[in-house]
């Protein structure tokens, strides 16, 4: 079943970028800026102290939950859905001792290792991200600087979307480098008319 959800979002790659902008809920709630180190050798942070597998990656904070892919340009959301064509290599590409909640399906696969994302997705998607675990670890890009300011608006400070994205443009001045992290960027401040959600648990 799963393989076949995979296969209709690859058919239907524009709705897939359509929904992709949609405001969701997820498990996760960041209360306060958390703590991000680098992934050594990678462009990527993760949070080792949030209950999540959670990571900051080209401007954009990006959470694996379930079984799916979630960007936010702000620490606790809200969240968007991305397919998972469209999720930015880099992301892809960290090994898996780096989440926190490993799924089952991780079980047994090598932990300095990315996951065996082509295993899990199958063959469609594999084919459209071609070479997505073959590269260089020596042209690995910089890492984009963190968006520090965001530490004071934690807790009941947090703001709402629309002033969110204020915020964002007044204090954070770094450009997406890859083309799905613009993408999910601008959708995120394009799609204010969707279901809001500031990452609680409910």
């Amino acid at each position: 079943m799963r393989y076949a959800m995979i296969a209709v979002w690859m058919a239907l790659c524009p709705v897939a970028s359509a929904v992709a902008g949609v405001n969701v809920s997820i498990g996760i709630n960041v209360p306060v800026y958390p703590r991000l180190v680098p992934v050594p050798g990678y462009p990527v942070y993760y949070a080792p102290g949030v209950d999540s597998n959670y990571f900051f990656y080209d401007g954009l904070y990006w959470d694996f939950d379930g079984d799916q892919w979630y960007s936010s340009p702000w620490f606790n959301g809200p969240w968007h859905f991305v397919a998972p064509e469209l999720v930015p290599l880099y992301v892809l590409r960290v090994p898996v001792r780096y989440y926190r909640h490993p799924p089952v399906f991780f079980h047994g696969w090598r932990a300095d290792l990315a996951p065996r994302w082509g295993e899990h997705w199958g063959r469609e998607w594999e084919q459209r991200r071609t070479g997505w675990d073959h590269w260089d670890h020596r042209s690995a890009p910089r890492a984009a600087p963190l968006p520090t300011y965001q530490r004071r608006y934690s807790g009941s400070r947090y703001p709402q979307e629309q002033r969110q994205q204020e915020l964002h443009t007044q204090n954070y001045h770094y450009q997406p480098r890859d083309a799905e992290s613009r993408q999910h960027n601008e959708q995120h401040y394009q799609s204010r008319g969707g279901d809001r959600h500031e990452g609680d648990r409910r």
